[in-house]
């Protein structure tokens, strides 16, 4: 079955006439991606392509670009020149449909998704049809991966727990040794690794030591690098994946203290998010297993609601996960009911991180991150098990 007749079968089951992709300039890569349309060469002018729920596609083009969409099946091309012929082409494809998706997310409730500006929406709208948010349906056509997908992200997140023990000895050997260790080494350290695992990533590793770990995006830098000694607490969050070009990211961050046991204060609030992170995923197993809907914002009420019981909530700043693809941050549904409001459900065939954090500015912060995948009506760790506790480097490592 090709993706215009998945696309249309997905249309009727939601109820709807059709899906409407628009771009301008590259402003929607979600439509490319769909689409399977190659988005190499000049793209200066607006185009349209009209998926309907019954009939064949069809697609409006500038006669500048009129060779932009050629890629794709179409029984009807409307090639324009000014605004006037492409408002009348809006009109005469769009014809009888009464509600149709867009790339768009109304009040902006899910950025990753929210791709068409407000002014075509206005324009399309004043077509007469009624536009809804394609959201759902991008995560069913952008975000399921293949059971290869799948299997490449755990071994690529069983690759970065290999990492994780690597690198808290390579601190340990440098702090025993007195050989220089801080973020930035670490870091270079770790980036080291996840090349000789023949993994690549797109942003360097985070390495944060006591208050840094209470940023939750810390980088370190060589011109603002911080040592790593004796009693410090280590906030290690990696992401890597495989080197093909449909390969998926796995996500892991885990937490360390440099001596032989974490300071009771720290290990105390690692246990909190620990239980946080732990409620999240049974939830997410247990509806998951009945076959019973979750959204992202439920998971992520769950884990919020242990922090929050043990008097951190105002430290939690960010939400409990978020999809994993072929970016870190995918497309699909994240673990979110702070940040924004993701009615979405967590579906078959999807990955995402569950990372509940607590952040004390200026004195330490801890997260607890693991990913989860859904497959086959079963949603499992993809490294397991997961972090109980915070290393002790020193005495682990010897």
């Amino acid at each position: 079955m090709t993706r215009a007749a998945q696309i249309a079968e997905a249309l009727r089951e939601s109820g709807l006439d059709g899906w409407l992709f628009y771009d301008f300039r590259l402003s929607d890569p979600l439509a490319y991606r769909i689409l399977g349309l190659p988005d190499r060469g000049i793209t200066t002018r607006r185009w349209f392509y009209f998926i309907p729920a019954e009939g064949e596609p069809c697609a409006i083009v500038s006669a500048v670009e009129a060779h932009r969409l050629d890629a794709l099946p179409v029984a009807r091309r409307i090639v324009y020149r000014s605004i006037d012929e492409m408002t009348a082409a809006l009109g005469s494809v769009l014809g009888a449909a009464r509600a149709i998706a867009m790339n768009y997310s109304p009040e902006c409730a899910i950025p990753y998704v929210s791709r068409v500006d407000a002014g075509t929406l206005e324009l399309v709208r004043a077509t007469g049809v009624d536009v809804v948010t394609a959201a759902d349906l991008i995560q069913r056509f952008e975000a399921t991966l293949t059971p290869a997908q799948l299997a490449g992200h755990r071994r690529a997140a069983a690759a970065l727990r290999l990492i994780v023990n690597e690198t808290f000895a390579e601190i340990a050997r440098r702090v025993r040794g007195q050989i220089p260790c801080t973020e930035f080494t670490i870091q270079k350290f770790v980036l080291g690794r996840i090349a000789a695992h023949r993994l690549r990533t797109d942003e360097a590793p985070i390495v944060a030591a006591n208050a840094n770990a209470a940023n939750p995006h810390y980088s370190p830098a060589e011109e603002r690098d911080t040592p790593i000694r004796r009693g410090d607490l280590v906030l290690l969050d990696l992401f890597a994946k495989e080197l093909g070009e449909d390969a998926i990211y796995g996500d892991l961050t885990w937490m360390g203290a440099v001596g032989e046991r974490p300071a009771d204060e720290h290990a105390r609030v690692f246990r909190v998010v620990a239980d946080a992170r732990d409620a999240a995923v049974a939830l997410i197993r247990q509806r998951v297993a009945a076959g019973d809907p979750i959204s992202g914002a439920e998971a992520d009420r769950a884990a919020r609601a242990v922090i929050e019981a043990a008097g951190f909530g105002d430290a939690f700043l960010h939400r409990t996960g978020h999809s994993i693809g072929r970016e870190v941050h995918g497309t699909g549904a994240n673990l979110d009911s702070l940040e924004t409001r993701d009615h979405r459900r967590l579906i078959d065939r999807t990955c995402f991180s569950v990372e509940p954090g607590v952040y004390l500015a200026g004195r330490f912060g801890v997260r607890s991150e693991l990913d989860m995948t859904i497959e086959d009506g079963r949603a499992e760790i993809s490294a397991a098990p997961p972090q109980r506790e915070i290393v002790p480097i020193l005495a682990r490592y010897a």
